[in-house]
């Protein structure tokens, strides 16, 4: 039966991805359309808003599918599917609550610096293959799913299951979505000080940067140097909050798009920065002979986002601290090394409870 439950998601799953996968405008812009409906609905629901303290129960939500969810109770046992959500739960004091988590969650440094126990507790799955009938073992008070599970949560619902959502993937839909576990969990107190320290030091960096020159900078993927981020991606506002302009600021569309060699040479970027977890090194950049007179090659800016403690260019808690690390290395006469390394070490000892170890970036490889 499991595995039976098992394969009817991951083909659902499947067949809306091929669905969604032809290359037509019309439907990439009712999606966006939608999103940007959902979005609305779930910023002008009051019971979503960062107002109050105790959350009163039960409580009736708007999630980010813009689904109405009535959370009956506090909820003392917590299932999340999603590596973003689980981090936004230990962000707001929820790790112990927490009873399954997304698979593969042994090999995420941050569960393993702030909450140890989280790597060891049952997998319910990814959002290719979720575990529904593992996830109702565990009876959690609430499951917390991405919204790319969409089509799991009616089965998640008939098994008895409270299912919420979320859709964390750029910076204002990761506040949303903090808002709605905080209001949900109990927790609004802790979801508005991360906020508010992610929006306070935007503005510190912004006056920071005020009046610097803003060089051009490339931001290739974790699977190809030739993987670009585009200016409708969550990454290209990684470039313009660390002071800089997008090489690729021409290409259209929220995925990564691939170009040439010829393409990036005529960008002729200031900087390249590579993907936290890319599968290719600075080193083979710098030795690529086909960039041998791209500007950022030839300057030696070839950089890589830290990857040590988790990945700060996707829309975690932390990727505020990724503006910062790339402000540092794009301005370091306006922003430095020291200031960016504090703010790391205020949010990892506020939120995450450890002191990061700062002097090694990357994780090893």
């Amino acid at each position: 039966m499991k595995k039976c439950l098992s394969i009817i998601v991951t083909l659902a799953l499947a067949f809306s991805a091929a669905a969604c996968g032809k290359n037509t405008d019309a439907p990439v812009q009712r999606e966006a359309a939608a999103d940007a409906n959902v979005a609305e609905r779930v910023e002008n629901d009051d019971n979503n808003s960062s107002t109050g303290g105790q959350t009163a129960y039960p409580v009736t939500l708007t999630d980010q599918l813009g689904r109405q969810v009535t959370i009956e109770k506090e909820p003392e046992t917590l299932v999340s599917g999603y590596y973003i959500s689980t981090s936004l739960l230990i962000a707001l004091g929820c790790k112990d609550r927490l009873i399954g988590v997304e698979a593969k969650a042994e090999s995420r440094s941050i569960y393993r610096l702030s909450a140890p126990a989280l790597t060891r507790l049952p997998s319910v799955g990814s959002a290719k293959e979720f575990d529904l009938e593992g996830c109702a073992a565990l009876n959690p008070d609430l499951v917390v799913v991405p919204v790319k599970l969409k089509d799991a949560v009616p089965a998640l619902e008939e098994l008895g299951l409270t299912v919420l959502a979320v859709n964390p993937e750029d910076q204002e839909l990761l506040t949303q979505a903090a808002l709605l576990l905080g209001k949900a969990t109990n927790t609004l107190p802790a979801a508005n000080s991360l906020i508010a320290f992610q929006t306070q030091q935007l503005a510190l960096l912004r006056d920071a940067l005020s009046g610097a020159a803003a060089p051009s900078v490339y931001l290739a993927s974790n699977s190809s140097l030739l993987s670009a981020a585009g200016p409708e991606m969550y990454q290209n506002s990684l470039i313009t909050n660390a002071g800089g302009t997008n090489a690729a600021g021409e290409l259209t569309g929220n995925y990564w798009s691939e170009i040439s060699y010829e393409q990036l040479l005529a960008w002729d970027p200031e900087y390249i920065v590579l993907a936290a977890d890319a599968g290719y090194t600075v080193d083979s950049v710098m030795s690529d002979s086909a960039l041998a007179q791209c500007q950022a090659v030839k300057e030696g800016r070839v950089l890589k986002f830290p990857n040590a403690i988790e990945a700060w260019d996707s829309p975690v808690p932390g990727s505020v601290l990724g503006s910062l690390w790339l402000a540092s290395a794009l301005h370091p006469e306006k922003y430095s090394d020291e200031e960016w390394k504090r703010a790391a070490t205020d949010f990892y000892e506020t939120f995450y409870g450890f002191t990061p170890d700062l002097t090694s970036l990357y994780a090893e490889e």
